[in-house]
């Protein structure tokens, strides 16, 4: 009896023994630091695909979140801040498609409340993502793709345009992108938009996704068309979004929330498929 009740004390230990261990053992991605602007360091999160693709080459997906951009990476490689974010809670769907992907922080210059803020349309930060996007490549000798969402957009759009030879994406996706700034907010920064940026000057793939229920006053997204119109790619698509659980009120701030038709709640997947789709040649 003895002996029964001590292999059942056993038992028990060792499963709350790999319960604590599995709890313990959350691993998003290898975190990565690069030397970018002025003495800074940015990180970011390399995770690999969990499905083999049939696609020649690698691709990764360089990830730009929205709000102030500031994920405050864990060195797990998962963000302590903006975790609602649609492109954060799409990783696992992107890396089943067969992509690898990258979640992009901000700089240690921009750790404050604010993050990115005005940041987000200046050269050295599309020169940052230039040196990520090498040394990404030099990692994974895979073919890199800028996705941002929201304001993370605007970072997209920056890179997208300034950036040539092997530092530049070779596409770009924007979902929920901001096109409506806000010139009388009390800070400046919130006037940025993409149209703030040079989007003649992109030439590859682009997709551009909305949702027809986003009520956010920063990304209306009957806007988007004009993204497209103005720039040069070859390939570009619009995609209107609808369905999903929607979201009550008028267009007001918190709409631009990642938990609300501006971050695709509840049709991760689904948008996730499409993308992969795009990036790979197709339509969405």
């Amino acid at each position: 009896m003895n002996g029964l009740f001590t292999l059942c004390l056993l038992l028990l230990g060792g499963s709350a023994s790999i319960a604590q261990h599995g709890t313990n053992s959350v691993h998003c991605g290898e975190v990565i630091t690069v030397d970018t602007h002025d003495g800074s360091t940015t990180r970011y999160s390399l995770a690999s695909p969990t499905h083999t693709s049939s696609q020649s080459k690698a691709i990764v997906l360089v990830l730009l979140v929205g709000g102030n951009g500031y994920l405050n990476l864990d060195d797990a490689g998962c963000p302590r801040s903006l975790k609602g974010n649609s492109l954060v809670r799409s990783i696992e769907h992107f890396r089943a498609a067969g992509f690898f992907t990258a979640l992009f922080d901000a700089p240690s210059t921009h750790h404050g409340v604010d993050g990115l803020e005005g940041f987000r349309t200046h050269a050295q930060h599309a020169e940052d993502l230039g040196k990520v996007i090498a040394d990404i490549q030099a990692r994974t000798k895979a073919i890199a793709w800028l996705a941002g969402t929201s304001r993370g957009a605007i970072s997209a759009v920056n890179a997208a345009s300034r950036l040539t030879g092997a530092a530049a994406p070779a596409g770009v996706v924007l979902t929920s992108p901001v096109t409506a700034g806000d010139s009388r907010a009390r800070k400046a920064w919130v006037a940025q938009s993409v149209f703030d940026l040079k989007l003649e000057a992109i030439t590859v793939p682009l997709l551009v996704v909305g949702h027809a229920a986003d009520s956010c006053i920063r990304s209306p997204a009957k806007l988007n068309s004009n993204i497209t119109a103005r720039t040069k790619s070859a390939r570009k698509e619009i995609v209107l979004v609808t369905g999903g659980p929607g979201s009550a009120g008028v267009s007001t701030t918190e709409a631009c929330e990642g938990r609300s038709p501006h971050g695709f709640n509840g049709q991760e997947a689904e948008v996730a498929a499409g993308i992969a789709r795009f990036v790979l040649g197709g339509k969405y």
